[in-house]
């Protein structure tokens, strides 16, 4: 999709455009579908695969970024801490893996496996195998001895059995104006939420509460802090501080780049927006402007100009945090489940 299109339904989705009427025969079509086919899996009809270890899923009901990779690696990261052995499947989304399962490492090529799973790679220090067909890069991941799968953005995904789902929603966004793909953000109605055993709500603002949600399902909420910054080939790092009141271009292509830009205000930055489409690859030419200033982007776009010759590139690693509430923690949640499985 165009930048000009995925700026478009964005108006569309989240403002208060009526040109959603128009996709609205499109999204009931789409509503039946996948809910009939939500509908066969539960019933059996439709088989999921169980893989032999425990599966946990995160994913989300909305199109679009909501911290699903920040909180994947935290969750891996969790789990090595407590002597588990988690591996990662992802889609690879973007990219180009062929027919097998592919394992991924950091040194592997976005192109070919996606960058949300090279971020995956660099981070988790654990397997991380992409492919469409989840199922059989999940049992990639059980051949070399994994004791739990995370599943990364999989939550529609109903042919992968799993044992839990973890649901990652936006608090800025929510459910912009309520409707199913294509005219709304949506790809599956709210409701979905009932089924899932946690929520993690990215937001700042404590008092924040989710339309939609029944207070039995468990809530907690994260946010997305950034460390420092990194110049792209490695040779610096710059303490955070050192760009309060400088001017910088902000580069994303990612699901939402204003949190991105709004961050980059909040750490005091003059920011001139560059937003580009989920996933796009980014050349020197679009790196290239006009007025002299450092380029900041995402992690996950650095990642896809490794290699790049321009010194003034630099990124900003963030990191998921989680706010547990006193009753609920997610990571002991996952921990038990684990423990009893069967």
């Amino acid at each position: 999709m165009s930048g000009r299109a995925e700026n478009w339904l964005n108006r569309v989705w989240y403002g208060n455009s009526r040109w959603y009427l128009a996709f609205l025969p499109l999204s009931w079509l789409y509503r039946g579908v996948s809910g009939l086919r939500r509908k066969l899996y539960r019933k059996g009809i439709l088989r999921s695969c169980q893989v032999g270890v425990p599966v946990i899923v995160i994913g989300n009901i909305t199109l679009g970024g909501t911290g699903k990779t920040p909180l994947t690696i935290l969750l891996a990261q969790e789990l090595k801490q407590r002597g588990f052995s988690p591996g990662i499947v992802s889609r690879g989304y973007r990219g180009n893996v062929g027919s097998l399962p592919v394992p991924v490492s950091a040194d592997s090529d976005p192109a070919l496996v996606g960058d949300e799973a090279v971020l995956l790679a660099m981070h988790c220090a654990c397997p991380v195998v992409v492919h469409p067909d989840r199922v059989a890069a999940a049992r990639a991941l059980q051949e070399q001895g994994v004791d739990v799968i995370i599943a990364d953005d999989g939550l529609q995904h109903y042919r992968l059995a799993r044992d839990m789902e973890i649901a990652v929603v936006d608090g800025a966004r929510i459910w912009g104006n309520g409707k199913i793909l294509p005219a709304g953000p949506l790809r599956e109605p709210v409701s979905r939420l009932r089924h899932v055993q946690h929520v993690l709500l990215q937001t700042e603002n404590e008092s924040l509460r989710i339309p939609g949600l029944t207070q039995a399902t468990p809530v907690s909420q994260f946010s997305l802090q950034p460390s420092a910054a990194h110049r792209l080939d490695s040779a610096e790092i710059r303490s955070l501080d050192t760009y309060k009141g400088t001017r910088v271009h902000g580069v994303a292509a990612i699901g939402n780049p204003d949190r991105f830009f709004d961050m980059l205000e909040k750490l005091g930055m003059d920011v001139v927006r560059h937003a580009f489409p989920d996933h796009a690859t980014l050349t020197v030419a679009d790196l290239t402007f006009d007025e002299p200033c450092d380029v900041m982007m995402t992690e996950k776009d650095a990642v896809k100009c490794r290699g790049l010759e321009k010194d003034n590139l630099w990124y900003i690693p963030v990191a998921a945090v989680i706010s547990e509430s006193p009753d609920i923690s997610l990571i002991e949640q996952v921990e038990t489940l684990i423990k009893d499985h069967g």
